[in-house]
């Protein structure tokens, strides 16, 4: 979801092209999902003939002030975006409407057209964003609720210290928490983790102060670089776990990220060429953080700077960690270990899946007693529930024959006995009652094999 830079990026756009401006015409979408508390007729005779005097910012939430309230609030969601018609303004990697689509996008929620002619659209593919009007944003939720802003209130270095130490929760669930910092959202949080080289499940309070402090540094980077190209991620530097993380499979990449990185603009592109033309096109003389050389180590992977990335799950979210350079430690470690091994204990094939499966498709196949306790019931469609033999089909009796090195005849006892003894060693774990029930079932088959033998007409064979 759009997180502080891309949020910024959208408020620095509205206070240069918009701010004095009087808003002339007003078209609010007749959605009550998205525009909360009020019609759209009232939201716009509310707004039409207002001034915007300026454009502010919290956490992920943006709100224009007026010459007068309520003023229009805008929580961005999934995949809310600003667009103001013939200006460039970042979106969200995810939640861009084409250049080409009609305007204003069939996704508006929110549409004013300015007094200059300016136009300003705030559009919500998905309809998870909130838009309000109300007459002191910072004085109601959600905005009430925020702790402090990441770019504008930053904490010291010694006050996030001190905060982490009393925080038992994982670093990255604590991170995006948005009463204790406000605007850091998912790819932040994993982009600083990686920098400061945390596990992402690290518990907070066991954080050493080098690591607090590595931390709070990161954030700061990252958040100032970002905002300074205006959240406009082809201008991340190229090291960036950011340009590899939106596989959301371990060791998985979309093909098209790194080409984009590769061709991002012209200048880039002659850069390219001028090194591989300079080096006589040895490969390994590229630069070591060229994305060449994890495309030539495993073609299809996820790697950054050559180390593969994987993807777990912290706080409902997916994270992407590197775990050659972010390390559990400590009694979070010890934890990590652990579940493992009662994961593996509870598998009934005894055989544990690594963590990235059980995030990724946990249940999807059967184990290895499922396929055999399956593999018996095939073999056991020649009995029905009554214990009663059925003439069975002509491959199982041709594959008895040759077992039984061509006798005709029906089973023995003793034959009877070690298929029984076969069956069973096939099955290995199949619970206790299964497999008495199958010896009943057995025991019954031969013997009304036997009594068959001693006397009794056979069925005569078709």
């Amino acid at each position: 979801m759009p997180e502080l830079p891309e949020v910024e990026a959208a408020r620095r756009a509205v206070e240069e092209n918009c701010l004095g401006k009087k808003i002339k015409r007003a078209i609010i979408a007749d959605d009550s999902k998205v525009i909360e508390g009020v019609s759209s007729s009232e939201f716009e005779s509310a707004v039409v003939g207002k001034t915007i005097v300026s454009a502010h910012r919290k956490g992920k939430n943006l709100w224009l002030q007026l010459d007068s309230p309520p003023f229009p609030s805008f929580q961005f969601g999934m995949a809310g975006a600003i667009y103001i018609k013939g200006v460039a303004v970042t979106k969200y990697k995810r939640s861009a409407v084409k250049d080409n689509d009609e305007w204003p996008s069939k996704y508006s929620k929110f549409f004013v057209e300015l007094d200059d002619g300016v136009e300003l659209s705030f559009t919500d593919k998905r309809r998870f964003a909130r838009v309000r009007l109300l007459k002191d944003p910072t004085a109601v939720p959600p905005i009430s609720e925020l702790g402090p802003d990441a770019l504008f209130e930053p904490m010291t270095v010694d006050e996030f210290t001190e905060s982490l130490s009393k925080k038992k929760i994982a670093i990255k669930v604590l991170l995006l928490d948005q009463s204790y910092i406000s605007g850091i959202g998912n790819w932040i949080a994993d982009e600083v983790l990686y920098q400061a080289r945390i596990h992402p499940l690290q518990a907070s309070s066991s954080l050493s102060k080098e690591n607090c402090a590595t931390l709070h540094k990161c954030i700061k980077e990252v958040i100032q670089y970002s905002v300074e190209v205006d959240a406009d991620s082809c201008r991340f530097p190229n090291d960036w776990l950011f340009h590899f993380r939106w596989g959301k499979k371990s060791g998985k990449i979309k093909g098209k990220i790194p080409l984009k990185l590769i061709i991002m603009s012209k200048k880039l592109i002659l850069q390219v060429i001028e090194t591989s033309v300079e080096v006589g096109a040895d490969s390994s003389q590229f630069p070591s953080n060229w994305i060449f050389h994890s495309r030539e180590k495993k073609p299809g992977k996820a790697f950054v700077d050559g180390k593969k990335i994987d993807f777990i799950n912290a706080g409902g979210r997916t994270s992407a960690y590197v775990p050659e350079l972010q390390k559990l430690s400590g009694t979070s470690a010890s934890k990590a270990a652990g579940k493992p091994r009662k994961q593996a204990s509870k598998r009934k094939g005894g055989k544990a899946k690594d963590s990235d499966e059980d995030e990724e498709g946990a249940g999807d196949e059967p184990t290895s007693e499922e396929e055999e306790t399956i593999k018996i019931a095939k073999s056991r469609k020649g009995v029905d529930p009554k214990g009663r033999s059925k003439k069975p089909p002509v491959k199982r009796k041709t594959k008895e024959s040759d077992d039984d090195g061509g006798d005709d005849g029906g089973k023995s006892d003793a034959s009877s006995e070690s298929d029984d003894e076969d069956l069973k060693e096939k099955a290995g774990k199949v619970k206790t009652r299964t497999s008495n029930r199958q010896a009943k079932t057995a025991k019954t088959s031969s013997g009304q094999a036997a009594s068959s033998q001693n006397g009794k007409k056979p069925k005569r064979a078709k």
